[in-house]
């Protein structure tokens, strides 16, 4: 096993890729702590993996003491962050809210910040340690309508390489992961906004939005948990402040390019 005797601390725990991620990393050794904002799911993935759950608000400083504190003292260190928790506030600069701006900073930037400061002192007294961001093709990309996801996104992948240059001489390795459409809650209602939308169900939205993904479908959670394991493990021992993107292919399509056919292919 990969991650034996490993201690994780996985915000986003409760669903999506980082339930899946909990799910993997526990198959694997780990030992789990999980946060989130729903105590329901959370403490129902941390009973599935012999886990803590620590219900809270990634983006307020006392619950990311809370969760750091939690697993010090049930397992005496932390090796491992996977920074999953993410929210999709929706608008363009010209008219979205100040609060909605201010918090899709706190929850997908300013939370992963503050959790890997926190937990930064037991790494470099373990010697090391491994973060994991879980970033989008959003932050390499814009998507309509979506500027402080797209901002925060782009921000997590600066936040990796940052940690990384500052502390890989101390053994810290800090990666983001981009992944492109995933079946996740979050997904979903996207999905379900554009069935709604166009009388359409969400399987149909699905393959609409991926029509032009060179591998034609979204993503499972699993695919996703299965990447953050190589990012989080000593097998990606010389990878560090770098971005692994999970879409695909999406980003490899020139889209001024999809309305001709090669070979047959209709992209």
């Amino acid at each position: 096993m990969r991650l034996t005797g490993k201690v994780a601390i996985i915000t986003g725990g409760g669903s999506g890729i980082g339930a899946a991620t909990a799910r993997r990393f526990a198959a694997e050794g780990a030992h789990i702590v999980v946060t989130g904002r729903r105590p329901e799911p959370l403490l129902a993935v941390a009973g599935e993996v012999g886990g803590v759950a620590v219900p809270g608000d990634t983006s307020d400083p006392s619950h990311v003491a809370q969760a750091v504190d939690a697993a010090t003292s049930q397992f005496g260190y932390v090796d491992i962050l996977v920074a999953a928790a993410g929210i999709s506030p929706a608008g363009s600069v010209a008219d979205i809210d100040d609060r909605v701006w201010q918090a899709g900073l706190d929850v997908n930037l300013t939370g992963p910040m503050m959790m890997a400061r926190a937990i930064l002192p037991s790494m470099l007294q373990r010697g090391g340690g491994s973060m994991v961001f879980v970033s989008s093709t959003a932050g390499l990309a814009a998507a309509p309508a979506s500027i402080a996801y797209d901002v925060s996104k782009a921000g997590v992948i600066a936040l990796a390489r940052g940690i990384a240059v500052d502390f890989g001489p101390q053994g810290v390795r800090a990666n983001a992961l981009a992944p492109g459409w995933v079946r996740t809650p979050m997904a979903d209602r996207s999905m379900d906004a554009l069935a709604d939308e166009g009388g359409i169900s969400r399987e149909e939205a699905y393959r609409r939005a991926t029509g032009q993904v060179p591998s034609r479908r979204a993503a499972d959670p699993q695919e996703m948990a299965s990447c953050i394991l190589f990012l989080a493990s000593d097998e990606s021992r010389f990878v560090n402040g770098t971005t692994l993107i999970a879409d695909g292919g999406g980003l490899a399509v020139e889209l001024t390019s999809t309305e001709f056919t090669f070979g047959g292919q209709s992209y």
